[in-house]
């Protein structure tokens, strides 16, 4: 028996090549419109703002120039 007899019973590496270049990184969403907003205010400077997550009670809600001030690296 020969190593090309064997069939699909051993899958290289690049047998997923041709899906690999679709999807790079882990984003799938793609472009399903826009996203649902919702009112926030921020919890730092206290101005308006809009998150697009529900905010959750007693958690923090920072604006986008506060966040950066937050993020932890």
């Amino acid at each position: 028996m020969s190593f090309n007899d064997r069939g699909n019973s051993f899958r290289g590496r690049d047998s997923n090549r041709g899906n690999r270049d679709n999807n790079r990184g882990g984003f799938r969403g793609g472009n399903s419109g826009p996203r649902e907003m919702y009112p926030a205010v921020c919890s730092d400077c206290g101005v308006e703002t809009q998150v697009p997550f529900k905010p959750a009670e007693g958690r923090p809600v920072y604006c986008r120039d506060c966040l950066p001030k937050h993020r932890k690296f």
